[in-house]
């Protein structure tokens, strides 16, 4: 019997466990770990709200994490409740799928001004991630300001456009909901270093910005490439590009019964969060596009700013013990080997890239390698003790591990919880989410 640890119960850890199950059949037993009590970690925290059809991939997770040879070990953070070095001890193969949870820093002046927040506390915030629950973001003036052109960029503005019953359907926890209904903004700013051909926001994404009860897109003409240019294109980007010809194309009178204007403004980087406490402002440097390489012109301006939300990408958060690329923001590694019988995918593996199917491929690919080192005996014999390892070691620590039937009783309650025409009221904390198991 081989036995192996994955880190991480979001898309990546379960397709790597279905890739396992797949595999090796009855000869394998894998427990995933989540420092969360509770299982599927971007699908939970990171996917937009009111994208509930994107979140029901993790019935598939379920049926994994239901079967006889995989099992769910919520509450317990590796680095901390055990050491890399112990779970290494009694497991023949540890697998890293922890993602990409930090933000990226932009590095420049005035970036720790209250109010300016990275995308991923922003997102975790509306979302009810524990860490992010108490963010409480102050959404009382006029302007927003958002560094990106990705479709986390596109999730912050809609989520800032929103109100009232265009949450309908939608699992965004209470506090982030009273929030962004009571919302002075007006006007919310993308900004992109480059242009409409260089942007990273899909279409259907992207579509939804037209449509928005209370909210209407604006870009400039001036900034669209000749429209010739376009059939250089991929498809999903030239659509995407259409969709922004479509927007410069509006009216004034479509945007005149709507209160909040997005607009997209390209060829600008911020060089400075201008404020004494808290932010007021951003330095914007105008730039153009050498040889596709955004070049500052030296041509600066200020654009008011109360709320700032930098989506800009990821990091994988360090583990001790574990390799890492500083450069990279991900574990160090070759194809998803870090170590002897030490592995990582999906986003700890090649950085945050690619979409949730993505990592279906990155899955079965590192269970193939786990195979050829079983074959080659880089992994050495099965006497691991795995499963019964751990348990007698989180026993000895106390450690209140939370199971997949645990995480079932937390599910009911947050569906019991629930306001009218939402599939659920998220706990915000570990404490609450402990007691519903109880």
């Amino acid at each position: 019997m081989r036995h192996i640890a994955i880190i991480g119960s979001g898309p990546a850890g379960y397709y790597a466990a279905e890739a396992a199950q797949k595999k090796f059949g009855d000869g394998i037993r894998v427990d995933i770990f989540d420092r969360l009590p509770v299982p599927f970690g971007l699908i939970r925290t990171g996917v937009a709200p009111d994208h509930q059809s994107i979140k029901g991939v993790s019935r598939r997770y379920e049926k994994t994490a239901l079967s006889d040879n995989v099992r769910f070990v919520g509450n317990v953070t590796v680095g901390e409740d055990i050491a890399m070095d112990e779970l290494r001890e009694l497991y023949d193969a540890v697998i890293l799928a922890t993602g990409a949870p930090q933000d990226r820093e932009l590095g420049i002046a005035g970036e720790d001004l209250a109010n300016v927040f990275g995308s991923a506390a922003f997102v975790g915030w509306y979302n009810g991630h524990p860490q992010f629950a108490g963010l409480s973001p102050d959404l009382s003036g006029k302007t927003a300001v958002i560094v990106g052109m990705g479709n986390v960029a596109l999730d912050v503005a809609r989520m800032l456009s929103k109100k009232d019953r265009e949450f309908d359907g939608s699992d965004i926890v209470d506090h982030a909901l009273d929030a962004l209904c009571e919302s002075a903004i007006e006007r919310i700013v993308l900004l992109g270093r480059r242009g409409p051909h260089q942007i990273s926001m899909t279409p259907k994404e992207l579509g939804e910005m037209g449509e928005l009860a209370h909210a209407a897109p604006f870009v400039s003409p001036d900034d669209l490439p000749a429209v010739e240019e376009d059939a250089l294109l991929d498809p999903g980007l030239r659509k995407s590009v259409a969709l922004l010809r479509k927007f410069a194309a509006l009216p004034d009178r479509a945007r005149a019964d709507k209160p909040i204007t997005v607009e997209f403004a390209f060829f600008a980087q911020p060089t400075a969060f201008i404020g004494d406490a808290r932010v007021e402002a951003v330095e914007i440097e105008r730039t153009k596009l050498v040889d596709g390489r955004a070049v500052a012109t030296g041509e600066t301006q200020r654009l008011p700013a109360d709320l700032v939300v930098s989506c800009i990408g990821y990091r994988t958060a360090p583990i001790p013990g574990v390799p890492f690329d500083e450069s990279a923001g991900r574990f160090a590694n070759d194809s998803g080997r870090i170590l002897p019988g030490l592995y990582c995918v999906g986003w700890a593996m090649r950085g945050p890239s690619g979409t949730i199917g993505t990592n279906k491929p990155d899955g079965f690919a590192i269970i193939d390698k786990i195979a050829e080192d079983i074959e080659t005996g880089t992994l050495g014999d099965d006497d691991k003790p795995g499963r019964a390892g751990f348990d007698a070691y989180a026993a000895e620590n106390g450690l209140d591990v939370v199971t997949f039937k645990d995480w079932k009783k937390i599910e009911e309650a947050e569906e019991a919880a629930a306001r009218e025409g939402s599939p659920r009221e998220k706990f915000v904390d570990i404490e609450a989410m402990i007691r519903a198991v109880n």
